[in-house]
């Protein structure tokens, strides 16, 4: 579905990407893990449009996006979930999910995915009506998957999801990513520093280090890895 093919990304001088490459096969949950200022946000943003690389290729099923608008790339079927959530603070739950839904003409099926992340998320229902920068963390992060779920992405981008939220509330994000793939059959590539939980719900995982990938294999594999065991999973 997606495939990266030897992707340099600059800011001003600095060559945040190295040539890097990697896949994402449709249907899956694929990490990309790795220590503060590695580069995994840069090859989100690379892949989003926002960051432009200076050279390689980046395919989406089959096709070059390297060059489009990052809102091009979004109704061609990619979302991505920032850092940090940027929700629309001063906008309600429900407006900030209408945002998401800002390039779409289906409106049945814009109702359709409206009650079905509902469903996902029965706190964002109650909350519908309140604005946005009120939530809690969790909430907001929830409210941040769920815009982005609005453009009807084929593949979704998860940057940090965890970042700031308890261990509970971890959990029960991690286990609607799950959700999400399976019953939404939506792949996922997923950022994150958590990288037990990440690589626990993946079914591969890469590993980047100072701009390239370094490693990559079954996600399960990664786990029992004795380098990878040292450097990023704290055992």
């Amino acid at each position: 579905m997606l495939n990266l093919i030897n992707i340099e990304t600059f800011y001003g001088n600095i060559r945040a990407l190295k040539g890097i490459s990697l896949c994402v096969n449709q249907g899956e949950i694929v990490a990309l893990i790795g220590a503060n200022g590695a580069g995994k946000t840069t090859t989100l943003m690379s892949i989003s449009g926002i960051v432009p690389i200076s050279c390689g290729q980046i395919l989406f099923e089959g096709k070059p996006i390297e060059n489009m608008n990052p809102e091009d790339i979004v109704a061609a079927g990619i979302s991505q979930v920032p850092e940090g959530r940027r929700i629309f603070p001063q906008l309600s739950v429900i407006e900030n999910m209408e945002m998401g839904s800002f390039l779409r003409k289906d409106h049945q099926g814009i109702k359709n995915d409206l009650e079905y992340i509902f469903e996902l998320f029965p706190i964002l229902s109650k909350r519908k009506h309140q604005a946005g920068g009120t939530l809690s963390g969790g909430e907001q992060q929830m409210l941040a998957i769920s815009r982005a779920m609005m453009a009807k992405p084929r593949l979704l981008l998860l940057d940090e999801p965890s970042l700031g939220l308890s261990p509970i509330m971890t959990k029960q994000i991690f286990q609607i990513i799950k959700k999400i793939n399976t019953e939404h059959n939506t792949t996922i590539f997923l950022v994150e520093q958590n990288a037990y939980m990440a690589l626990q719900l993946s079914h591969r995982g890469y590993v980047m280090e100072n701009g390239t990938i370094t490693m990559t294999d079954e996600a399960s594999k990664l786990l029992t890895d004795e380098n990878v065991k040292k450097a990023y999973l704290g055992i």
